[in-house]
């Protein structure tokens, strides 16, 4: 017997242990999704009656009740959403990607300084500048339109985005720039013919993110959409609140089950992208 050798632990414990910790954490993460799931299923009185995920008395009358929400239907709010969610996307994508070849690939003055601060703009919390663009976007008479929400989305106002792009195109050959600028290409040829095509995983990175983030946002609608015809889904979710306690959590929950479908079928189409995005972007 040798004193002091440590006894090998056997790999199927260890990953049977590994893999109940991951259940646990994911039954942890996905339980309150679940059980708001079911209780848009249950009864508006019952709705904080149990804990169980499974609904008691099985009723769509919140489906119903919800998508006809007071003088509007909730089809509204949906395709509020998805025009400026659209929009935002399109926006994001075209000029973040412009902006990232420009510091990826272009030599013109002050350049490492102007990459600096756009980088700082990232520490610069949203609430700092908020009374600043509110005073600028009622200035230019834009409050109750979707402009102040998409407009900024074409001007490349996304740091992160503009970043995550810089640091993929750095990872394409030099010498494919080189090839088709010898094939008679300047930068608008070399970006839209080499750079775009290979920079499809970080643009559907992009594109994801910025879905995810418009359709969830909240506060921006709130300050510049006013009149309920303009409102989002989320400002939708937030007419089934009521200060005085009359609050209608039954159709709430199954209009927020519904809102998750478009997060929940973007994400499923985009989530390889993501995944190379996310992994390549950072090689040097």
């Amino acid at each position: 017997m040798i004193f002091g050798r440590r006894r090998s632990r056997n790999p199927l414990v260890l990953a049977l242990a590994r893999h109940a910790l991951l259940v646990t954490v994911l039954v942890v993460i996905l339980y309150p999704l679940l059980w708001m799931v079911g209780a848009s299923f249950r009864p508006s009185n019952e709705a904080f009656g149990t804990l169980s995920i499974w609904p008691d008395h099985f009723t769509t009358d919140n489906y119903v009740e919800g998508w006809s929400l007071g003088n509007l239907n909730f089809s509204r709010f949906f395709l509020n959403s998805l025009v400026i969610t659209v929009l935002a996307v399109v926006g994001n994508v075209m000029a973040c990607s412009m902006a990232a070849y420009a510091f990826a690939r272009l030599t013109f003055p002050f350049k490492k300084t102007m990459f600096a601060l756009m980088l700082g703009t990232m520490l610069l919390p949203y609430h700092v500048t908020l009374v600043p663009q509110y005073v600028l976007f009622n200035e230019l008479a834009w409050i109750n339109t979707i402009l102040p929400l998409v407009v900024p989305k074409f001007l490349a106002t996304d740091a992160f985005f503009i970043f995550l792009m810089v640091q993929f195109i750095r990872t394409l050959p030099q010498e494919l720039d080189d090839a088709a600028r010898m094939d008679g290409c300047g930068h608008i040829g070399i970006f839209r013919r080499v750079i775009l095509p290979l920079s499809i995983p970080a643009l559907g990175t992009t594109a994801l993110f910025t879905f995810i983030s418009t359709w969830n946002d909240f506060l921006g609608p709130l300050l510049y959409l006013v009149r309920p015809e303009t409102w989002t889904v989320a400002q939708g979710l937030n007419g089934f609140l009521d200060a005085t306690g009359e609050s209608a959590y039954g159709p709430l929950f199954a209009m927020a089950t519904l809102s998750l479908a478009p997060i929940v079928g973007f994400f499923l189409v985009a989530q390889r992208l993501l995944i190379e995005g996310i992994a390549t972007s950072g090689l040097k």
